[in-house]
């Protein structure tokens, strides 16, 4: 066979394989569109989620309504008790949870993981909203470029950035050696471990995860009805408070919850920029878990901080989709 045929056979057998290819492709989404095709789409995910978070999840809550015992692996009790007749009993101890209302000292931490976590978020909101709104407005090519530029840090590791900012924060750092030569600070300015240092590595780290969502809403707005707003008279910022604001609320909610969520149960930071004040829940549940080996009460500490979080994300989605159930019916 000369070259001519063989290379017509070669066509063939590539033709023939992107063809069947793109067959099973649309079977697929044939059977997608059915019932069963449906189910599996929902299962998948759900089998997801039930595997790597519900199961750990009764774990850790199992562990909870344990006590603590020193000296063996692992360092707790059975929740079932076998007596020597063979009878069962079911043992749950309630006092890690009572320890965590009585304590102040866990209260105190869950007030300042609350205090780091909403201020962070406001920051963000107030520093990537700005920042959202140029990105949307401008054109595709610089649109890209910037959001390059804002996904650019996820690049590098957020504990490597957060050691970074030791060089800059730090007495005779960068921030202290710019405002010593400006004469606003003396040379033993710091803002390392203080509370505004955690602050500064929350907002750092965090900044992008509002900016996305926000540039995604900001991009599907009709910004023909801000021109429709100055030909009735309204002002630029009665525009931004009666048009822009409220169309991009979904963008600042998704963006709140990204950012304040993480950052309530975040260790890291606190740890490396904190000082001994910046006592937050991941510093209590790293103490509990790995100094003091008292897994029962890291345990009930995690459960209390998943509650503190997640019923209120769950009753403000609930009566965030009665609204909006209500908005369309009308």
């Amino acid at each position: 066979m000369n070259s001519a045929g063989r290379n017509a056979g070669l066509w063939d057998f590539w033709f023939d394989v992107v063809r069947n290819l793109f067959g099973w492709f649309r079977s697929v989404g044939q059977e997608f569109r059915t019932r069963r095709g449906r189910f599996l789409v929902t299962a998948l995910p759900m089998l997801w989620l039930g595997l790597f978070f519900l199961v750990p999840f009764l774990i850790v809550l199992k562990i909870s309504f344990a006590q603590a015992v020193f000296g063996q692996a692992p360092p707790y009790t059975a929740l079932i008790e076998h007596a020597a007749d063979g009878a069962a009993s079911l043992r749950l101890h309630t006092s890690n949870y009572a320890m965590l209302l009585s304590d102040p000292l866990y209260v105190a931490a869950y007030l300042k993981s609350l205090l780091f976590a909403s201020v962070s978020t406001l920051f963000c909101l107030l520093l990537g909203y700005p920042i959202a709104y140029g990105i949307a407005r401008a054109s595709p090519v610089k649109r890209l470029l910037l959001l390059v530029l804002v996904i650019l840090p996820f690049w590098t590791s957020s504990l490597l950035r957060t050691y970074a900012l030791i060089g800059i924060l730090k007495a005779n750092g960068l921030l202290a050696q710019a405002l010593s030569a400006v004469g606003l600070a003396g040379p033993d300015f710091a803002l390392l471990h203080t509370d505004i240092a955690v602050y500064i590595g929350i907002v750092y780290n965090y900044l992008p995860f509002m900016i996305l969502p926000l540039t995604a809403t900001l991009m599907r707005l009709d910004f023909t009805l801000l021109e429709a707003a100055e030909d009735l008279g309204a002002k630029p910022w009665q525009a931004f408070a009666r048009v822009t604001l409220p169309l991009s609320m979904p963008g600042i909610i998704a963006g709140a919850l990204l950012v304040f969520i993480p950052a309530v149960g975040e260790f890291v930071i606190p740890d490396i920029l904190g000082g001994p004040d910046a006592l937050t829940i991941g510093r209590v549940l790293w103490i509990e878990f790995f100094t003091n080996r008292d897994w029962p009460l890291a345990a009930a500490v995690t459960i209390a901080m998943l509650v503190l979080i997640v019923l209120p994300t769950l009753v403000f989605e609930y009566f965030e989709n009665r609204r909006n159930e209500r908005e369309a019916e009308a």
